[in-house]
């Protein structure tokens, strides 16, 4: 079975051997026999990933094939490539996979089965096909018996560069989606996350246009007692993996998910968690995961293979990948009802968004569609000052489709089942990012749990002109003040001229990127004229 597997990936007479659905144990015991990384002092397998640390959005491509030439939103994020380069970079890795030993993974995206598919991934690393067992959802044993062929084939090799100037890429590595021949392909990156992000992408295209069903970069949690869900939208340091792991609810994922009408279910099987500087007190979940069958990436060990994870000798973006299991408050189903509460999450460094604010259908669906968050002084070189960003629905390097067609797809679910969504800023009161200081987690824990049981409903709540949101005004266990931004600034002239200037930074991105942007979602949006 293997055999035709291989050669319907393209991969002929095979002169290695090959071990399929291996277990973690058997996989790290390859992984050291190859000297592809080391065992930490709680038994995670490290690995360091060379010059790629994080994707490389650069050297992605989609194969610009009839079937989804007229579907995809080309562009900078979704670059085409053609039918002839694929193919030519296909004979490459097949010819490169067929003298390495293979370490196959059958799996699938999508904990709900009514709508997931089969991936198979076929690895040249033992780190990688372990990353890959651990991360997307596991067969039983019942159904990898009656696994059959797979929908779609991941094919990663890492020792497989590419040449630019013969093959049509930007760099050794290449990241390559073909919906048509169902496969993806990932030659030159050890970075594992390149296999995890590609896979949710193509399931951002495949639950939209066969499923009718929305696809989230979200975490999901749920009341143990009522099983009520929420979801939380959110970039990298918005919280989102702080807030949802909550000790009072259940985590349903951290990462991924999508949203049907028979409820909310996580694509993946697993976490792949930044660990930079965490701690037993800062993220005991996280901390406490990192044992015997997880996965580390570039996350330096002292002589002892003790982890420091404050050390960012190697990158910032420390990873480590672990079967959702390992978090104690977690449902392995992966599935939960439709969200009643949907939470946009946003580290506001400019110090003048409201700590949270009520959106109606418009307001949310502009948020989503902006998905902004800023950059403070520091983070890169020749930041001086906050920098907004605003990645496309909270993960725009993930979606295929127009924008505006997930969009559509939120509004219309949100008023379908009457989700109420609020907006939470995460980042700075009473001035910018220097000035001010950092919205306490424990307050932010309070408005998020207010949100979540609905007790926030019953405060009076008053409209902000100038981002045209909503804003309560009394929440259990938070200060009055802290609510209304405007009164923690010491001059509220500046705070005027600061909010007034962000209102119009969403203006110009919206302007910029989504000129067709309806009339009534763009006046749901922040407005920098507003008296």
């Amino acid at each position: 079975m293997i055999e035709e597997e291989l050669a319907h990936a393209g991969i002929a007479a095979h002169e290695g051997k090959v071990l399929v659905d291996a277990a973690p144990a058997v996989l790290v015991e390859e992984a050291l026999k190859k000297g592809e990384g080391e065992l930490t002092s709680t038994g995670a397998f490290a690995v360091y990933t060379g010059k790629y640390t994080g994707r490389s959005p650069k050297d992605r491509f989609i194969v610009d094939t009839p079937d989804v030439h007229d579907k995809i939103a080309w562009g900078t994020v979704n670059v085409p490539m053609s039918v002839e380069g694929y193919q030519h970079i296909k004979e490459k890795i097949c010819s490169y996979l067929a003298k390495h030993d293979l370490y196959v993974i059958h799996a699938y995206a999508g904990a709900n089965r009514a709508h997931s598919r089969k991936f198979e991934v076929v690895c040249e690393l033992a780190s990688q096909a372990l990353f890959s067992k651990q991360l997307l959802v596991r067969p039983t044993d019942e159904e990898l018996a009656s696994y059959g062929m797979p929908d779609f084939t991941v094919l990663a090799a890492p020792g497989c560069k590419c040449d630019p100037a013969v093959d049509g890429t930007h760099s050794e590595a290449c990241i390559l989606i073909n919906f048509q021949e169902h496969e993806i392909l990932v030659l030159g990156s050890r970075y594992s996350g390149e296999i995890k992000k590609s896979v949710f992408s193509t399931m951002n295209y495949l639950t939209v246009e066969e499923d009718n069903i929305l696809p989230m970069h979200s975490s999901v949690n749920k009341d143990p007692e009522t099983g009520e869900t929420a979801v939380f939208f959110g970039l990298s340091g918005t919280g989102k993996t702080t807030l949802s792991a909550d000790p009072k609810r259940i985590l349903v994922g951290d990462d991924e998910h999508a949203w049907g009408d028979d409820g909310v279910f996580n694509f993946e099987g697993g976490c792949y968690a930044k660990c930079i500087r965490i701690s037993p007190e800062t993220e005991p979940d996280i901390f406490n995961a990192i044992k015997f069958g997880s996965v580390c990436e570039n996350v330096v060990l002292d002589d002892k293979r003790v982890a420091d994870y404050d050390d960012a000798k190697y990158t910032e973006n420390t990873r480590v990948a672990y079967p959702i299991e390992n978090i104690p408050n977690s449902d392995p189903s992966g599935c939960g009802k439709v969200p009643s509460v949907v939470i946009f999450l946003t580290a506001d460094a400019f110090g003048v968004l409201p700590p949270i604010s009520r959106l109606d259908r418009n307001g949310a669906m502009y948020h989503f569609i902006s998905g902004f968050t800023s950059k403070v002084a520091g983070t890169e070189r020749g930041i001086t000052e906050p920098q907004p960003t605003f990645s496309t629905l909270f993960g725009e390097p993930f979606m295929p489709l127009n924008p505006l067609t997930y969009a559509q797809m939120f509004g219309e679910r949100m008023e379908r089942y009457g989700t109420r969504v609020y907006l939470v800023n995460t980042g700075w009161t009473g001035g910018p990012y220097g000035t001010g200081k950092r919205m306490k987690l424990a307050y932010t824990r309070a408005m998020v749990t207010a949100a979540l049981n609905g007790s926030i409903e019953n405060a009076e709540f008053v409209h902000d002109k100038v981002f045209n949101v909503d804003v309560p005004q009394t929440i259990e266990d938070v200060p009055s003040e802290l609510l209304n931004p405007r009164d923690t600034w010491a001059d509220s002239c500046a705070y005027d001229a600061a909010a007034r200037k962000l209102a119009s930074m969403f203006e110009e991105n919206c302007a910029k990127k989504y000129p067709d942007m309806a009339p009534e979602i763009k006046a749901a949006g922040p407005c920098s004229t507003a008296e």
